[in-house]
């Protein structure tokens, strides 16, 4: 591993803003720690960079204990949620500043500033200031001078946040163009899931200090191991649900029941359980059917559309089930008007079941 984090924890007077994280990062891989404010994910960045001190655990570049050692004598490069950019010199006297701090002959500075100038596309910018430049063409050289010094890890601390929406995709793809053509090792901090399943080889998601889920994007997504991993990552409709003991188990909402896919193991666990369906999931039909189906590989729901979303792409059409609970139902078609009655349809492979202890069953 190039980058290790090894129980590491921090509070900030009597609070606990990191909670014995440990994450490894292998070379050339993009691990992005995802999370809602407040969650710790700065502090762990902070840690790295060598500009927090952890109240507790461990941190390794290459197998180094980097722990007590200042930001100076680490090999990480970073780039901030703003810019940090100085005003009084060139784009390429910005460039070469980590160079000169690790005395880079000047001939050989030089070529390393073209070279990563025209990484990001800015040849013709070497002469202008930070002043005559747009949010995106900064973004681009603040990359340009962290990756010059060839650093163990780029740090990228919410970088695209403070950019409008059309700038934010256009450099999440130069982002993803970069990294893949210098292979350096990437530890991405954001809280926008989009951005960071777009471009994670790894997702840690972080909840009030701890992970609470780490794995590949599209695993987390479809099958995410906690409740809050459901919640946050993407949309997802949480129903409260009865769990029968069985072989596979059997769980039961609103009188209808269904058999979990084989290999589901509801242990010790029966009773009232949590349940997290994704919109996309949820299938709508107009009106009540006949129930007609193999039940045990379905769960039909009786509801009432109480209101319709158009989003551009897709309507989100909540119905509200006569359990009194309410989901939301994607549909790309024309979606039925308010007060129409449905039947919803859920297959239980699409169903991620929860303990009271918040475990996957």
């Amino acid at each position: 591993m190039i980058l290790e984090l090894d129980d590491l924890t921090h509070r900030y007077g009597d609070e606990l803003a990191v909670d014995g994280v440990s994450i490894g990062v292998g070379a050339g891989e993009l691990v992005a720690v995802l999370g809602p404010s407040g969650c710790g994910k700065t502090t762990i960045v902070q840690a790295v960079a060598g500009h927090v001190q952890p109240s507790g655990g461990r941190i390794r570049l290459r197998g180094a204990d980097v722990t007590d050692d200042p930001p100076e004598a680490r090999q990480v490069g970073i780039v901030f949620q703003h810019s940090t950019l100085f005003p009084h010199l060139t784009v390429e006297e910005n460039v070469e500043y980590g160079l000169k701090a690790r005395d880079v002959p000047p001939g050989h500075r030089e070529e390393v500033v073209t070279r990563f100038l025209e990484l990001v596309d800015l040849p013709e910018q070497r002469e202008a200031y930070p002043s005559e430049l747009s949010g995106g063409q900064k973004r681009r050289v603040e990359l340009a001078r962290a990756l010059a010094p060839e650093p163990d890890v780029l740090l990228l601390d919410e970088p695209l946040s403070a950019l409008d929406r059309s700038l934010r995709v256009g450099l999440r793809e130069e982002i993803a163009r970069i990294q893949a053509e210098t292979g350096v090792t990437t530890l991405l901090v954001t809280h926008d899931q989009e951005e960071a399943m777009s471009l994670a080889d790894r997702l840690v998601v972080m909840d009030d200090g701890r992970v609470a889920g780490i794995g590949p994007p599209r695993e987390l997504y479809e099958s995410p191991p906690t409740p809050f991993v459901a919640s946050f990552l993407g949309r997802s409709n949480a129903l409260s649900a009865t769990l029968a003991d069985g072989t596979p188990p059997t769980i039961e909402i609103g009188g209808e029941s269904a058999r979990l896919p084989e290999g589901c193991e509801p242990g010790t666990v029966t009773g009232t359980v949590d349940c997290h369906v994704r919109p996309e999931d949820v299938t709508m039909t107009v009106g009540v059917t006949d129930g007609s189906g193999d039940e045990d590989d379905v769960l039909s729901l009786q509801g009432v559309v109480r209101r319709v979303a158009d989003v551009g792409r897709r309507y989100d059409v909540t119905v509200e089930l006569e359990t009194g609970a309410e989901l939301v139902a994607e549909r790309a078609a024309r979606p039925p008007e308010r007060g129409t009655r449905v039947e919803v349809r859920i297959r239980p492979a699409d169903v991620a079941v929860f303990d009271s202890e918040n475990e996957r069953v």
